[in-house]
């Protein structure tokens, strides 16, 4: 009896405590939604004076972007029906103002508050995320990491890179037949990354059969860059503790795994390599220096240097800057000349006259074909490697039109670019590699990419287009296509 009255107690002891848990929960709940509410409600009144495309009360303008191929073309349409700037919502709570003026773009950019958080947990607290004195201390450290001296023996490996790539290609020059050109180019710079940056030959061009889909980095990267889309158009996703007990974040942090090891046994190998090597004059005595040999042995004004854990977010940053976004933006550009063959032909003669016989290109011949580096620039214009740039307001912010946004918040025509017309325009309407002091530290390195690989190419493919496979754009962290992007190849000497 007395056994029973016991358990009888416990039993009512443990119903008031998940009674009570359950009350808590509901309140917590309750005060949450209450206060997304409250700011949906200040968003809503804050925005008034940028109107925008019609949005369902739940979920925004979600359902608009139907991943087909058409998102980026609807945003422009709306661009033009809602000029300067106009407000995007991804779910009842989360509010975007899509900017797309110059003078409005010379405002915000200068801001360094990046809500940039879905990538953390991939590529740390590096260049790209960090603000404030961190970001000021870091960029300081490395920004000798792009110095000219540096840069300068990176082209011939690009050359070299670039060459593999081209070899591979003799078997689609065969062929009347087109391939997807982004794999290739993806393989292609990575290994470009890998010996520059990181002086490491992987052969990973040929090793495998030299397919982007066998490669585990490139593979992460993809599918990181998927998950990090998916994440932030899923509201509940913004929860940390909802995502990471989600099947997509089961993923996402397997991924991850795989990019920081990667990562992590490039750094492990140049340490041993260093352990009696401190001093960069010394490294430089025995070979040129790369982004690495600066990242270990960098000191601010106090002899510190960076911890291991900023030194591998850097490391993760440029091999995912340095190889993801220099790829869509050759990609996209060899596309483009295969489109508008009268330019691919200037180009191409531009290439020859400046390469005087010889197939690789070298530093000097970088400053030799001003209508291809203009070429380049209009693809990046019409295809922007990085789609989107963001900002999130640490104070209220008024444009010059007088309107304010509150705290938190196509013809080929490479002509453009000529001196002359670039004088006309803002420096602000053409920001490819972003603008202000948080511009691309490595944009440099990857215009010099794009020129050699550019120009090899030309000086040795004809690209013609296949109408049956017009590339469907698809933003993600970088510009992608649905499909693949396809062009067909010829060798230049079988041209008639």
């Amino acid at each position: 009896m007395e056994l029973f009255e016991t358990l009888k107690k416990v039993t009512l002891d443990s119903y008031r405590i998940h009674h009570l848990v359950a009350i808590f929960s509901l309140v917590y709940v309750i005060l949450k939604i209450s206060k997304l509410i409250v700011k949906r409600n200040e968003w809503i009144r804050a925005l008034e004076t940028f109107p925008g495309p019609p949005k369902h009360w739940l979920f925004g303008h979600v359902r608009e972007f139907k991943q087909d191929g058409n998102d980026m073309y609807k945003v422009v349409k709306w661009g033009e029906s809602y000029p300067l700037a106009f407000q995007m919502w991804f779910g009842p709570f989360v509010s975007i103002l899509n900017i797309h003026h110059p003078d409005y773009v010379k405002t915000i950019l200068p801001k360094d508050d990046l809500s940039y958080r879905f990538l953390i947990p991939w590529i740390g607290d590096g260049l790209l995320v960090s603000g404030g004195q961190k970001w000021f201390r870091h960029r300081r450290l490395l920004t000798p990491g792009f110095h000219y001296d540096v840069l300068k023996p990176y082209v011939k490996m690009m050359a070299d890179s670039a060459k593999t790539m081209l070899d591979k290609w003799e078997t689609h020059s065969k062929s009347d037949e087109s391939f997807e050109l982004f794999e290739h180019v993806s393989l292609m710079t990575l290994d470009s990354i890998m010996k520059c940056a990181f002086s490491s030959n992987t052969n990973c061009q040929t090793v495998g059969g030299g397919e982007s889909g066998t490669n585990s980095y490139i593979k992460a990267v993809y599918e990181l860059s998927d998950l990090v889309n998916v994440r932030f158009r899923t509201f509940p996703y913004h929860s940390e503790w909802i995502f990471q007990l989600s099947p997509h974040g089961y993923k996402y942090r397997k991924a991850c795994n795989v990019a920081h090891s990667h990562t992590e046994e490039i750094i492990r190998n140049r340490k041993e390599a260093l352990k009696d090597e401190k001093e960069l004059g010394r490294i430089q005595a025995k070979r040129n220096l790369d982004f690495l040999d600066i990242l270990l042995c960098a000191r601010d004004e106090d002899q510190q240097g960076l911890s291991d854990e900023a030194i591998r977010a850097e490391v993760d940053t440029f091999m995912f800057e340095g190889h993801d976004t220099t790829a869509s933006g050759i990609s996209w550009t060899l596309y483009s000349l295969a489109c508008n063959p009268e330019h691919q032909q200037i180009c191409r003669d531009e290439v020859i006259s400046a390469l005087e016989g010889r197939d690789t290109m070298e530093w000097e011949d970088l400053s030799k074909i001003p209508y291809t580096t203009m070429c380049i620039k209009e693809s990046l214009r019409l295809y922007p490697p990085v789609p989107g740039m963001s900002r999130k307001l640490t104070k209220p912010m008024t444009f010059f039109d007088g309107r304010t946004v509150p705290k938190g918040k196509c013809a080929f025509d490479p002509l453009r670019f000529l001196p002359k017309n670039s004088a006309k325009r803002s420096p602000h309407a053409f920001v490819p590699f972003s603008a202000g002091p948080r511009n691309c530290i490595g944009q440099n390195f990857a215009m010099n990419e794009m020129k050699v690989v550019v120009a090899q190419t030309l000086k040795r493919y004809q690209l013609t287009e296949d109408p049956t496979k017009k590339p469907k754009m698809i933003p993600r962290l970088v510009l992608r296509s649905l499909n693949g992007i396809h062009v067909k190849i010829k060798p230049v000497d079988l041209v008639p």
